[in-house]
């Protein structure tokens, strides 16, 4: 028979598996597999047994018991890596390879749950190679392979590609012509997504995910020089004869799984989603998902609602009494520390509203279920359509959730709702008898316990002792108290150190709801039990998007902890080097511009949106973080108030020896330190930003000057060019942006802080509602300032012009390598704003 263009064309597309073919044993046409014959050892099998296609039992189990067609690892117990139509049929079923080259899987009554499309493609035989691949031919050509047809598993050797799909349930997984793995709820709903680090500034032709033997996710495309690596199992490259592969599981979650050929154990060694309860719709329609020890559970908002199915809670909850019975008595339920999830495409409203403007705004909407109000300063309000909502409980979640419910309003009375491993209540009387005599002799216990702990609290030798039971004064958001034991467990007795600063390292840790957490263990805290404790109340009720935002903590004797949400791009500092090693972590011009203006911002609210005003004391880069969007978020604020207030100062020059570029120079004075201060270490920051060099550093190209010394001379001869990052040459860079920027940090970083700017106007500067005058040399002549262009120390802020435009300017994004400032014609320019010279100078480019 002659191979047409269309054989060719496959044989080209699949030439792995035609390589693996001819070591495969040839299944006939005609060939069948039958259900009731499972117990039978019947199968097709690889050249080599070590996959085989055979029938197994389903997983959950039913009564009467069902089967799928699956092609199943042999060397482990039977991991299922592949399922007919991933269809279970009863045990009267079967599937036939029939004579038109069509895999049919039928049920006992000959109805056909699933055809391969391979009718009318001359396929002649099937076979199943050693590497798990089952291929139906046309002579030795695959015209259908389960490789290029997934379910739900990718095993190694096998290839993912674009418009591929895994489903499990509502879930599925793709891969997106970007190089973005995606998991999606109901084909509307991304909750989870991984992309490719922004320093690869390319565009991909035909990108390929693949799980690598060793346990390694990587990623692939013809215009990448090698192989990017998307996510590592935590036992990546360990043991000889490990079965790895990845599976969308039930829950809605992506994992990457190690099966040992020596224990038979299967165990997770990665996941897609780390906290499970952010899987979108984990626990149906009006379910709320929440953790019991380190399980998660379901339930309902309140006794208003009843489940579904109570034998599968993940089914969700619907109401006793629907809203449209009771429209004029409706009320709303309050939730602590609820969420209702919201991503991207689900439908809701968003508003910026306090959080009783939310909840009347809703109770008055007919179209409004329920809504969520954040208390992470964002002053965020999003109302739920009642399309589909799901919701978080967790005693960390800065949020207060209602939902709409006829009245009167039934709040559950415990969040866990005795909860069990089967899911039902224990209600037997002779267990409460039991609980309400073991509570009595509790209560006894505990009184005579106290009146001995009152007697002797005065003693010093119980002092510490009594120190640790004391009560946290805070109602409500107060952090959560891990005891040390936990927290050494969680990060693994301190394995993985994330970094270290001046108030101690940092640990990467997991809680028992899956959480990621970083752990910083405090050095040099004398504090007493009470202030840390208070102290630590008031940084955890400090909330902002661009704030780290801190957990909990530990306090046991001299052991001082705090736990803070983990930030997945790591420090800052991490990005700004110019180090070969470093160039995959280069951040683009847009990245860079964003992350001044998160830091200003949460430095601002710091300064002067906080009930009290908070003196970072530690701005550099390595204290501002980055999420996985590469949002600027500051750490370590508050931390400064953990010093002993007499060694305060030399405490924080200590802490920060070795970048004392970033100092005001107030540190080395007598002057007093204020908010000042932190901005001056924000304009040395910022001017990192830019030049993607440290500050502090002295080099030929900078005439042995410190780098911000002759940036501002090569900024006053209009060098600005010279002062920007190299690696950002050739790429579209702002320039209204980047001089904006540098003047900026010439205006924070004045010797003098009175001729510093408020770190308000900091951000309106950045923003560019407030125009920006000339700055005057930053340091004394002493520093190597440029002669003829210092201020005399009388001069203040009169400068800066504090009336907003009457129309913004519409930016203008010019290429690095093309964009170049004209010299300035006249003196008289010189008092004019920096960004209205730059327009004129745009203009006549």
């Amino acid at each position: 028979m002659a191979i047409d263009n269309y054989s060719l064309l496959l044989l080209y597309l699949l030439s792995p598996s035609l390589i693996s073919l001819s070591f495969a044993k040839n299944i006939p046409l005609g060939s069948s597999l039958y259900a009731s014959n499972q117990n039978q050892n019947q199968n097709w099998s690889s050249p080599n047994n070590i996959f085989s296609l055979s029938f197994i039992q389903a997983i959950p189990t039913t009564s009467p018991p069902s089967y799928l067609a699956a092609i199943t690892y042999t060397a482990v117990g039977g991991v299922t890596v592949w399922s007919a139509g991933g269809a279970a049929i009863d045990s009267g079923g079967a599937l036939h390879f029939l004579s038109t080259g069509v895999l049919r899987l039928v049920n006992g009554s000959d109805a056909t749950l699933w055809d391969s499309p391979t009718a009318n493609l001359g396929v002649t035989s099937a076979s199943l190679d050693d590497s798990g691949n089952l291929s139906l031919n046309n002579g030795s050509v695959p015209v259908w392979s389960s490789f290029e047809n997934p379910i739900v598993t990718v095993i190694p050797s096998q290839n993912f590609t674009v418009g591929k799909i895994l489903r499990s349930g509502f879930y599925s997984f793709s891969l997106l012509r970007s190089g973005t793995m995606t998991l999606t709820w109901n084909d509307s709903v991304v909750y989870w997504s991984h992309a490719l680090n922004s320093s690869l500034d390319t565009n991909l032709t035909s990108p390929t995910l693949s799980l690598q033997p060793n346990g390694i996710l990587s990623i692939f495309d013809h215009s990448l020089i090698s192989r990017v690596i998307m996510a590592y199992g935590n036992d990546f490259g360990e043991g000889s004869d490990v079965f790895r592969f990845l599976k969308l599981d039930t829950d809605g979650n992506l994992r990457i799984y190690s099966a040992s050929g020596g224990s038979g154990t299967i165990v997770e060694t990665w996941a897609a989603v780390t906290d499970q309860c952010q899987v979108f719709g984990y626990c149906g329609n009006m379910g709320i998902c929440s953790y019991q020890d380190s399980n998660t559970i379901c339930q309902c908002p309140s006794e208003n609602f009843e489940f579904i199915d109570k034998h599968d809670r993940t089914k969700g909850c619907k109401r006793k009494v629907e809203i449209e019975a009771c429209m004029m008595n409706a009320t709303m339920l309050k939730l602590e520390h609820v969420k209702f999830l919201t991503y991207q495409l689900e439908v809701s409203q968003y508003y910026i509203v306090g959080i009783s403007a939310c909840r009347s705004n809703c109770l008055a909407s007919s179209s409004c279920v329920a809504l969520t109000s954040m208390s992470d300063g964002t002053g965020s309000c999003t109302m739920k359509t009642p399309d589909f909502i799901s919701g978080y409980q967790g005693p960390a979640l800065p949020s207060t959730s209602f939902v709409k419910v006829c009245g009167p309003a039934m709040p559950t009375s415990s969040p866990a709702m005795n909860i069990v491993g089967n899911g039902k209540c224990l209600r037997s009387h002779a267990w409460i008898d039991g609980f309400v005599l073991v509570s009595a002799f509790l209560v006894l216990i505990t009184f005579v316990g106290g009146l001995w702990w009152w007697c002797r609290r005065n003693s010093p030798k119980f002092g510490g002792l009594s120190a640790e039971y004391l009560l946290l004064e805070y109602a409500s958001g107060a952090p959560v108290r891990f005891s040390y034991r936990e927290l050494q467990r969680s990060t693994k007795d301190f394995k993985e150190k994330l970094g270290a600063g001046g108030f101690g390292a940092v640990y990467r840790g997991i809680l028992v709801n899956n959480a990621v957490v970083a752990v910083k263990q405090l050095e040099g805290i004398e504090q007493g039990e009470r202030q840390f404790r208070m102290e630590v109340a008031t940084i955890s009720s400090t909330h902002h998007v661009n704030l780290v935002r801190l957990i909990g903590f530990c306090s046991e004797g001299r052991r001082r902890l705090l736990v803070y949400e983990f930030m997945k791009n790591g420090s800052l500092d991490n990005f700004l080097s110019e180090a070969e090693e470093q160039a995959s972590k280069m951040l683009n011009w847009e990245y860079r511009f964003n992350i001044a203006l998160g830091t200003a911002r949460g430095i601002t609210y710091l300064h002067e949106e906080c009930r009290d005003c908070i003196v970072h004391c530690d701005i550099k880069p390595e204290n501002i973080l980055l999420d996985e969007n590469f949002n600027a978020k500051v750490s370590d604020f508050g931390l400064a108030k953990l010093i002993n207030q007499k060694e305060h100062r030399y405490k924080t020059l200590v802490s920060v020896r070795g970048t004392r570029g970033y100092l005001a120079p107030e540190w080395l004075s007598n002057f007093p330190i204020t908010s000042k201060s932190d901005v001056y270490s924000y304009g040395m920051v910022l001017l990192e930003i830019v030049s993607g060099r440290r500050n502090f550093e002295v080099s030929a190209e900078t005439n042995w000057k410190k780098f911000s010394t002759w940036a501002y001379e090569e900024f006053e001869n209009q060098n600005v060019e010279v002062i920007i990052d190299k690696r950002l040459a050739g790429q579209d860079v702002n320039m209204e942006q980047v001089v904006r920027a540098i003047q900026v940090s010439f205006w924070c970083i004045q010797e003098q802080p009175s001729m510093r700017p408020m770190m308000g106007k900091v951000m309106q500067m950045l923003e560019g509602v407030m125009q920006i005058h000339r700055p005057p040399a930053p340091f004394s002549v002493t520093e190597g300032s440029v002669s003829g262009t210092g201020v005399n120390v009388s001069d203040d802020l009169h400068t800066f012009s504090t009336t907003v435009a009457s129309a913004p300017r519409q930016s203008s994004s010019l290429s690095f390598h093309t964009a170049v400032i004209s010299p300035l014609a006249s003196a008289a320019n010189m008092e004019r704003p920096y960004s209205s010279l730059l327009t004129s100078h745009s203009s006549r480019l």
